[in-house]
């Protein structure tokens, strides 16, 4: 279990998600992971675990087995089921608020990284073109990509740090939602437009 700054408890420890990382040998983050799953999941990739596993494979290029991938898999399941929450229940799986702000920040910016990444993956898989991203998804990608070059070696130990680094945590938590939503309203307009679908 770990608290995120809002108090919120996650059933899925980052420290005990990093562990197994480094047992299977990946450098990849526990907020790596989970931005990837919200990437994919943001762009229409399928909700079935056994989907989001192949995909983040395929995004992250990470090949997970055993314990790790049933607890990723698990994971992927309750994110899908917070961004479709009516109480906005998502939030951004990071370093919990005992750890250094620098290494706090490095989770953040990996996180974006990786939810870029899933969300380009996930958009070549349902043939979305960029230019024709939905609502806001736009500025949200350009701003998410700023976010992932944020440099922990620029971030000072102070109050305004903390407040900035506050501020950046809940909005990559919204930019995920109205992603997710803008995607969804897209699917549920295209289906309004052609109820039958495309004919096979």
């Amino acid at each position: 279990m770990s608290t995120n700054s809002r108090g919120v408890v996650s059933q899925f420890d980052f420290e005990e998600l990093a562990n197994q990382l480094l047992e299977q040998g990946l450098a990849a983050s526990p907020a790596d992971l989970h931005g990837g799953i919200a990437g994919l999941l943001a762009a229409g990739a399928s909700h079935e675990a056994e989907a989001g596993l192949a995909a983040l494979h395929q995004s992250l290029d990470l090949d997970l087995y055993g314990e790790l991938a049933e607890q990723v898999m698990a994971l992927y399941v309750a994110t899908a089921r917070a961004l479709n929450d009516d109480d906005f229940d998502f939030y951004p799986l990071l370093l919990d608020d005992d750890a250094d702000l620098a290494g706090r920040t490095a989770a953040l910016a990996g996180w974006c990284r990786s939810f870029l990444s899933g969300y380009a993956h996930a958009s070549a898989a349902v043939d979305q073109q960029p230019s024709a991203l939905p609502g806001d998804s736009s500025e949200v990608l350009r701003d998410l990509a700023a976010i992932a070059e944020a440099d922990p070696d620029d971030i000072e130990e102070d109050e305004e740090s903390e407040r900035a680094y506050a501020e950046l945590t809940e909005y990559i938590r919204f930019a995920a939602l109205n992603a997710y939503a803008d995607r969804a309203l897209g699917v549920a307009v295209e289906k309004a437009k052609d109820p039958q679908g495309p004919l096979h």
